[in-house]
């Protein structure tokens, strides 16, 4: 039997964009990933977020089924266009009450909301009128949206993530163009990249001048990394996985908790990478009450050998690699999920080691962890023993950093439901409950009850 801290946080998460529905719905306005998915050849299959899991019609009695299971703490994000349909202006009514009331009926069912500002659905009249994220006024933008939201939901709401991986947002969106906006460049990535940066660490300023005294909450962002082991004991491999570290989780998290980017970024990007003005930095710096981390899977990392072609697409999670100068590499001997990743579990104690050693022990909470299976449901029943393989190894990798001195206190599965997988559509199923997207009707998988235990007790048994 494995115990863990008393007040250890346990939760799940879920994005508005990927489960709420209702796209034309309740006053929202349309957001980049509307669009995206109704480009032709973006989503496989020509699947979309229009019904999606159809949340924002059934939350009551998902929420009710979250309680039944045990879950304490709820991790979700705000839809920007359900709030400010065009991303300014005033705010929207009915979008101001359906979280108003969502955020009130998870308080009623004892369960914690923590709320994303921004989980990547941009209102579509930031980036048709303003360039979006490769402007710096939509930094001003979001911090008005913020306030909007600190003041309707502040009172009852005491845990506010600004930005999800921003990462992807950058590399995704604008290098490899798999997602919204769907740009594909080497250079817009970085300005974006440092858009996102101003806009949280102007909204933590917000929330910590107006707010926070009275509202008595916390703010941060919640970064994505994989781990990168180095390939084998050589210098160069090590000086490799560092990097590629460093230009994965780095990018983001050096300015907010040590001041300013990755020395290793500046001096391979040079002029690419922008550079901070004194004010930003003294925003960003120190704006982040705790470190969020989204952790999914480990690649092996080496230096690229002179002459040796890079793909920029391998596993989808490798950054711009010419930037970096590495080749990563996948064990054929680990066992993937059915996006690909491999199921490495030690890779995640790693990465909270190496997090603890270069920010100086931070307080982590691991915001999203889980893995995409193809679950089936066999009378009424879904049997996903992998998943519960899968979660009960990386818990307890996670019991094994907190044992070695690392601040981790808390842990939340992704996701609570299956939902959209973004440019992958409905194919991906991450969920503890599964959505049969015939009807919508949900089950509860054999792994939803497994860790509705685990929360219960505080433990997971041998």
């Amino acid at each position: 039997m494995t115990e863990f801290p008393k007040h250890f946080i346990w939760g799940t998460a879920t994005s508005s964009y990927q489960i709420e529905g209702a796209w034309l719905e309740g006053g929202k306005g349309l957001s980049i990933w509307d669009a995206f998915c109704h480009t032709p050849g973006k989503i496989k299959h020509g699947q979309t977020g229009d019904v999606a899991s159809d949340f924002y019609h059934r939350y009551k009695d998902d929420i009710a089924l979250m309680a039944q299971l045990g879950y304490k703490n709820y991790r979700f994000s705000l839809s920007w266009p359900r709030i400010q349909p065009t991303g300014y202006g005033k705010p929207n009514p009915e979008g101001i009450r359906f979280y108003s009331d969502l955020i009130d009926t998870l308080l009623e069912h004892g369960i914690t909301p923590w709320i994303t500002l921004y989980h990547w659905d941009l209102p579509l009249a930031l980036q048709l009128e303003h360039h979006g994220w490769l402007n710096p006024k939509t930094a001003e933008f979001f911090v008005d949206y913020a306030d909007i939201c600190f003041e309707h939901f502040g009172d009852r709401v005491k845990h506010w993530i600004t930005l999800n991986e921003p990462w992807v947002v950058a590399i995704l969106g604008f290098h490899d163009g798999a997602m919204a906006p769907g740009r594909s460049s080497n250079h817009e990535p970085y300005l974006v990249g440092h858009q996102l940066l101003r806009a949280h660490g102007l909204t933590v300023e917000r929330y910590r001048q107006k707010f926070q005294s009275r509202q008595k909450g916390m703010i941060s962002l919640s970064n994505n990394c994989d781990w990168r082991e180095p390939l084998t004991d050589s210098p160069q491999d090590q000086a490799a996985a560092q990097r590629a570290v460093e230009f994965f989780l780095g990018w983001f998290a050096d300015p907010v908790f040590l001041g300013d980017y990755p020395e290793v970024m500046r001096s391979r990007l040079g002029d690419r990478l922008p550079q901070f003005t004194d004010k930003d930095r003294e925003l960003i710096h120190g704006s982040g009450d705790f470190f969020g981390l989204n952790h999914y899977t480990t690649l092996y990392c080496a230096q690229r050998k002179e002459g040796e072609a890079v793909d920029p697409f391998t596993f989808g999670n490798g950054g711009i690699m010419e930037d970096q100068d590495i080749k990563l590499v996948l064990d054929p001997s680990w066992e993937t999920t059915t996006m690909g990743w491999a199921v490495a579990p030690w890779g995640c104690r790693k990465l909270l080691n190496w997090i603890d050693k270069r920010y100086d022990h931070p307080p982590i909470l691991l915001t999203e962890n889980g893995c995409a299976l193809p679950d089936q449901v066999k009378e009424g029943r879904v049997n996903d023993q992998k998943r519960i393989e899968f979660l009960k190894s990386y818990i307890l990798e996670c019991h094994q950093a907190i044992q070695q001195g690392i601040d981790l206190r808390g842990y939340f599965c992704w996701s609570f439901m299956d939902n959209f997988e973004w440019s992958l559509g409905f194919s991906q199923r991450f969920g503890l409950v599964f959505i049969d997207y015939n009807n919508l009707k949900r089950y509860p998988k054999d792994s939803a009850f497994w860790y509705g235990n685990v929360i219960r007790n505080n433990v997971i048994q041998a």
